[in-house]
């Protein structure tokens, strides 16, 4: 854990680095219009400032195309009661948040598409950063730096810790490696040729967003980080919520691992994917988390039979070093990130 941490830390402060030097871009600036397609499945809370944040898009030419997926709360009728202009609301049967984003690409008129949840929130400059990457015709996908809108209950603030810490850390290290496991589906832009490459989406799994993300890598696509692309989403409020989430992601993430095995074994980009990517997450995010706890049970153990104070040294230590991987997190995800213009959420939690 400790050696990861720190080569993850090493990799994360030279991306950082490169990105926050003067007159670091992509390449020419990228005006492309821009197809939105938000799934929405009874979403009649979010959905309003979703489409309004859009709406405010300092994009030049966006349309938005809401896939209402069988909704029974009146999700649709509050989009279309909105009247907002480049905005198509359609209906269909409920068939899953894959088979409704394959509907709004099949409408969606333009060759680079954004996809967003139906309860998050965009900044006025996230598509045009999001699409900036595509000035590079070898980057197939872009990830966004998603973040926690409501932080009013502790649940929430420990998921804006982890959001912070995922996005700048992890996400960079997969950026370096070029082996992102996952463009969030609450934040995320993709070339059409590139879906059209790897067949769309598919709900041969509960993790759409990794099942995709990584048919892309091993078909060869580049898959980038921005972290100035931000999105805000609604994080579950309630250690319930919030375990039937983790559920969802921890077996879909699995299932496409299992997907996409063969990487393992393959040549070229997918070899690449899977000896470094797949691996990865197998003993970092399914191995090392079930066998987490022994660390705790050692340490007590540690602390009756051993020597106590070589014991504590070693955890304090450990506790130090990931204390210090957050404090560099928070650090590169700039000032600029602490409120949400759209909504009435607060970070007072822990400054940027």
């Amino acid at each position: 854990m400790v050696i990861r941490l720190v080569l993850m830390m090493i990799i994360a402060w030279r991306h950082a680095r490169k990105r926050h030097r003067p007159g670091w871009n992509w390449g020419p600036p990228t005006t492309d219009p821009v197809s939105v397609i938000v799934p929405a499945y009874n979403e009649k809370e979010g959905i309003a400032q979703t489409l309004q944040s859009l709406a405010a898009s300092a994009h030049p030419e966006i349309e938005v195309i809401v896939i209402d997926d069988g909704s029974t709360d009146g999700t649709a009728q509050i989009a279309r009661a909105l009247a907002l202009p480049d905005v198509r609301v359609v209906s269909i049967p409920n068939g899953g948040k894959a088979n409704a984003l394959n509907h709004g690409l099949e409408l969606a008129r333009h060759d680079l598409v954004v996809m967003l949840d139906g309860d998050t929130v965009f900044e006025a400059a996230t598509i045009g950063r999001l699409i900036r990457p595509f000035a590079d015709p070898k980057v197939g996908a872009v990830a966004g730096n998603v973040k926690v809108a409501n932080r009013a209950r502790m649940v929430a603030r420990w998921q804006h810790v982890e959001y912070v810490i995922g996005f700048n850390i992890d996400r960079r290290m997969y950026d370096v490696l070029q082996c992102m496991p996952t463009v969030p589906g609450a934040c995320g832009a993709f070339r059409r040729s590139a879906l059209v490459e790897v067949g769309g989406m598919s709900d041969d799994t509960l993790a759409e967003d990794t099942d995709l993300t990584m048919a892309l890598c091993r078909a060869g696509w580049q898959v980038v980080y921005e972290e100035t692309a931000r999105g805000w989403t609604e994080a579950p409020t309630s250690v319930g919520q919030l375990w039937r989430q983790r559920y969802r992601w921890s077996y879909g993430t699995m299932q496409a691992m299992w997907k996409h095995r063969r990487a393992i074994v393959e040549r070229g980009a997918s070899g690449r994917f899977g000896r470094l990517g797949l691996l990865g997450l197998a003993l970092f995010q399914v191995v090392l988390p079930v066998f987490a706890p022994l660390i705790d049970i050692l340490a007590v153990d540690g602390l009756v039979f051993f020597n106590p104070v070589t014991t504590a040294v070693g955890w304090v230590a450990m506790l130090a070093l990931q204390f210090v991987g957050a404090i560099l997190a928070f650090r590169w995800t700039g000032k600029n990130s602490a409120h949400c213009g759209h909504c009435h959420c607060s970070s007072s939690f822990i400054g940027s």
